[in-house]
């Protein structure tokens, strides 16, 4: 049942899976370790993402203290232009951090990637506004998501590949559900704190000043993330490679570097346009129904910050139960089971799901309904992203090999989607951005039908 392509083969991918050793076995570990090393790489996802949504949820409340404008949807847009501007440094993140992962260890790159992070999240909390610096408030604003944009993208690559070289081959899909299950805590601590601080100082303090400290306190959760990922081990497939020490001299198998790096990728180029096609519109999806949807509720819709952000708090707690679900799925049927069930779903609901959101203004239930529904569609293939990416590539460029091609694609489709279906509604032409997520879905499909299978097998050597 499972389809490859000739190229495929050349890539050998299905002599390295079919090639395990101890020496490249995930280590034994008792139940204290797996929850260290589980707990290790969440939390560094969960305050990446708590920084990361904290900016989509509040966009709203500080757009114009950043961007003057008399409309508030064109302040909103100057907002969401900065937030694009965040993924355009994905790629660069990917790159660097996945050169860094498959040469140096992908515990140190996921604590640098975390500390630029909370950095960036830390220069938005004090950027001072257009009343004080004129245009310049601005660029405090861009600089910030630039940081956040690089972290952000070396922390897919390093964690994702970190948790899928540590995870026992046959629960790899539950293991990986645990990375996104972190992620929205952080989402939700994020939606929660916007509901919380809306109801107890109101929406004109959180537009005036309390918008802050979401920022603030993302940037100071970072020593506490720094704490857990200090003392995670190295991954035994990675230091099977490589010395100790991690020295590029005396490595047993040298990553490659330069133009023996581009030809290794260029090698796998299948397997890059497939992660290509699956992370776009797994991001885009994923952006529309779990972490847009507030901000655009109360910024085009106009519905009540307060209940709104309560609706999302609900939503994102019933997408962690959906996350545990599609891990374990995909670990009993298969990784490819869990993309076609997106696929099809996003394909079949996406113009019904938007229609019914837009249908009635203000209509508090018809968000409840969009965002349960998206959910349980969107937490197929999340669930799965951090280990069906990585089993794509051998470990000499696992990190970079799926950080490249994942960043880019969510460079140029999830950092343009909140801008783009802003700027559509505003013009009345919302079906065009439908039609623009239909076939996303459908990419999905034939790069599904071209994916090996991975479900329990051995990662390429």
């Amino acid at each position: 049942m499972t389809t490859t392509t000739n190229q495929d083969q050349r890539e050998g991918l299905r002599p390295h899976l079919a090639d395990s050793t101890s020496a490249t076995a995930p280590p034994t570990m008792t139940r204290r370790e797996k929850l260290r090393v589980i707990q290790g790489v969440g939390i560094g996802n969960a305050l990446e993402w708590f920084d990361w949504t904290s900016y989509t949820i509040f966009a709203a409340y500080f757009a114009g203290q950043f961007f003057v404008a008399e409309n508030p949807t064109t302040a909103l847009l100057g907002t969401f232009a900065v937030f694009a501007a965040g993924f355009l440094m994905r790629p660069l993140g990917g790159l660097f951090f996945g050169w860094l992962a498959d040469r140096r260890g992908r515990r140190g790159a996921m604590t640098l990637a975390m500390i630029i992070t909370a950095l960036g999240s830390m220069v938005i909390g004090i950027s001072p506004t257009y009343e004080f610096v004129g245009a310049f408030a601005a660029a405090f604003l861009l600089a910030g998501r630039l940081l956040q944009g690089l972290g952000h993208g070396g922390e897919v690559v390093s964690s994702f590949t970190y948790v899928t070289e540590m995870a026992p081959a046959d629960k790899r899909g539950r293991w990986s559900s645990t990375v996104f299950v972190f992620v929205t805590l952080g989402v939700t601590t994020a939606t929660l704190l916007g509901a919380l601080l809306t109801a107890a100082l109101g929406v004109e303090a959180v537009s005036d000043w309390a918008w802050r400290i979401p920022f603030i306190l993302g940037g100071f959760l970072g020593v506490y993330a720094l704490y857990l990922r200090r003392n995670l081990d190295e991954t035994p497939m990675f230091e099977q490679k490589h010395d100790p020490h991690g020295s590029a001299a005396d490595t047993v198998d040298t990553p490659p570097r330069g133009r023996q790096l581009w030809r290794e990728i260029w090698r796998h180029r299948n397997a890059c346009l497939r992660i290509m096609a699956l992370a776009a519109a797994g991001t885009v999806l994923y952006y529309v129904w779990a972490i847009q949807a507030p901000a655009f509720a109360i910024g085009a819709l106009g519905m009540p910050p307060g209940p709104v952000m309560w609706i999302a708090t609900a939503a994102n707690l019933f997408f962690i139960a959906c996350l545990a679900f599609w891990g374990w799925f995909s670990d009993r049927v298969g990784r490819k089971a869990n993309w076609y069930i997106f696929a099809l779903g996003g394909i079949v609901l996406t113009i019904p799901l938007t229609l019914l959101l837009t249908g009635g203004e203000g209509e508090l239930w018809r968000l409840a309904v969009f965002m349960f529904a998206g959910m349980v569609l969107i937490a197929a293939p999340t669930a799965i992203m951090p280990a069906f990416f990585p089993e794509q590539f051998p470990t000499r460029i696992r990190a970079i090999g799926m950080g490249v091609p994942y960043s880019v694609a969510a460079a140029l489709t999830g950092g343009t989607s909140p801008y783009l279906q802003t700027w559509l509604y505003d013009i009345g032409a919302p079906r065009v951005f439908d039609i623009y997520l239909i076939i996303l879905c459908a990419l999905v499909l034939v790069a599904t039908w071209f994916a090996p299978e991975t479900k329990g097998k051995p990662l390429p050597a």
